[in-house]
Formats: structure tokens, sequence, C-alpha cells
């Protein structure tokens, strides 16, 4: 399929980049996923407006709140940098990021445009197939091949979200800095979200200006500036752990990260968060209660796993994600043993 052709512009600043964005207009990072969709007919923009020439848009900063990591920070520099390889309570984010893509995407992929890529259901990136999340009446899955779908949060779409990172940063309690019009919430030119409200689940009522239905809560004149990861506590630690179907690179069947802050033996908080299985990053609420106050003992993790799962809603196909998510989970507790 031949792609549409395009106008394309260098921004200075973010706020030139976003006074120019609208339904027509989309930014430009790495370009990984975006040109992919533009490629296959899924998305036209008449225009693209080039991030990659606001300066101060890459790399890792320490600010009082905690590590402000730039939007443009591709992810093989995210994962090579040396504060987040010494911190074992961002050990998670290394990990997930050192399992995202191949070694070639990574340098390219940044840590932004992974958070806001697109559902890799092969529904949806077929062009010729109207599915619900791109205006469509259905979503194709429910019935039909989903074997990758999801097993928590599905309806009226049941295609898991692809990022790895998104996962960790969730169970990392990261935020992003979002900047956009200065007539809204945008303080000093920004509007923090947590992460845990930033990825919204799918609802009818709720599209895009192009009839797509979104995956964040970011407007169509809104860029992600930065992630921000705050100061964990002392001694909190973090473990990822990712099943593939392929020995070499491919997404998610499942992914698991943990966050763990001890009060002595007994665990004083905890974020549990699994991947592949939901249409966001699925935040385990049930396994963290199972969790306070405990050992993490092989008890403690059982009766964490199992109310992890505990509210699972297997497709006709994909029933086999709740063992993998409890073993992933178990895994990584075993590794923050």
């Amino acid at each position: 399929m031949a792609m549409h052709p395009f106008a394309y512009a260098n921004a200075n600043s973010l706020e030139e980049a976003a006074a120019n964005l609208d339904g027509e207009t989309r930014p430009l990072a790495g370009g990984t996923d975006l040109v992919a969709l533009m490629k296959d007919g899924l998305v036209a923009p008449k225009r693209l407006v080039n991030l990659k020439t606001v300066p101060g848009l890459a790399g890792v900063v320490a600010h009082a709140d905690g590590l402000h990591i730039g939007a443009l920070t591709t992810l093989s520099n995210l994962a090579s940098n040396p504060e987040l390889q010494e911190r074992r309570d961002l050990a998670a984010l290394v990990e997930a990021l050192e399992e995202s893509a191949t070694p070639q995407l990574r340098h390219t992929a940044t840590i932004g445009g992974n958070l806001l890529q697109w559902p890799r259901c092969w529904y949806f990136r077929n062009p010729q197939v109207p599915c619900w999340r791109k205006g469509g009446r259905r979503c194709f899955a429910f019935q039909g091949e989903n074997k990758y779908h999801t097993i928590f949060g599905g309806g009226p779409c049941f295609a898991p979200h692809p990022s790895d990172p998104s996962v960790a940063l969730m169970a990392l309690d990261a935020s992003v800095l979002v900047v956009g019009p200065q007539d809204r919430d945008h303080r000093n030119g920004f509007r923090v979200v947590p992460l845990a409200e930033f990825f919204v689940l799918p609802r009818r009522d709720h599209e895009w200006a192009d009839g797509y239905h979104p995956v964040t809560l970011l407007e169509t004149d809104e860029i992600v500036a930065a992630v921000v990861v705050p100061q964990a506590a002392d001694g909190a630690r973090s473990a990822f752990v990712k099943v593939m179907e392929r020995g070499a690179w491919d997404f998610a069947l499942v992914s698991a990260a943990v966050s763990l802050t001890m009060d002595g033996n007994r665990v004083a908080a905890s974020r549990v968060v699994l991947g592949g299985v939901a249409p966001i990053p699925w935040r385990a609420n049930q396994a963290e209660a199972a969790l306070r106050g405990e050992r993490v003992s092989e008890d403690g993790v059982a009766r964490a796993v199992r109310a992890a799962v505990a509210d699972a809603r297997p497709l006709g196909h994909n029933e086999y994600k709740v063992a993998l998510a409890k073993q992933a989970l178990a895994q990584a507790f075993r590794a923050l043993a």
C-alpha cells in the first residue's frame, strides 16, 4: 500500500511543536511505530512535526522529585545509563528495556514513543479489517483468533498493550510530563499524569478526532516531554520477567514487574503489574493487598500469585496466559527474595 504524501517540519521547542498539532498533524520521534502505521495505510497525517530538533528532550537528569527521563531518550541509551544500572530499585526498568525489541530498534525507538505505541493485534494492523479500535462496530478477536489477546480488562477491545517498559515504569510509580495548550491545567507549561492514570481502558464514549479509540489520555495537541521516576524508599528493589513465544525477540505473551519496599523482613509496600494480558499495563491490586505486612515466603508469594489472577477472564484460545502470569510473577518474586 502506498504511503500518502505529507508535509514535514522541524520544531525548535515543545511549545512550537504542540501549537502545530491537531487531528491531521502528528509528532515524530523515533518513528518505529508511526511510520509502520503510515506505510500500512492505518494513519495518514497530512503533516509530521519532527521532535528530534527540540533541545533537551533526551537524557536522564536527577531532580528533587526523582529521575526525569527525556521522552526522546532511546531505549538503548536508557538501558545503559550508569545510574539505572547501579540502582537495585530500578532493576525492573533496565530488565524491561533490555528485553524490548531488537538491538537495532532499541537504538532508534524512544521511551516516549514506546509508551504511546498502538496495539499489535493482527485485526487492528490489517487495514482491511474494520475493528472496533479503528471505529468499527466490534472486536474481531473476541470470537476469532485470540491466542495473544487479553485476560483482564478486555472489551470492547481485547488487544493487549505492547510496551514492556510501561509495565516496569508503572511498578515504579512513574508519571509523565505532558506539554500542551496553556488554557489547560499545564503548570509551568506541563501537566503531570501518573502512568496509572495515563493509560485508558477501551471505552465506547471516547474517540480521537480521526475516529480511533485512544490508548492514553493524551490529547491530539499534547506531547509527552518526559517520564518521571520518583525517588524510591531506602531498600526498595524491583524485578521484571518476560515470557515470549520465541527465544529471539518477540512481544510478551505475559510479563510481570514487581517493586517491593521492606520493613525488616516484611513487605511495607509493593506494586505488582502484569503486561501482555490487558489493554493497559495491568495493576494487580489484589496481589499487593495479599503481600502487605507479609514475609516474602513461599506461602506468601503463592497467595499473592493466586490473588493476582483471581479475576482473569480468558478468551477461547488464551487460557494458557493465566498459568504463564502465575509463573512470571513467582519468578519475579523469587528474584527479589
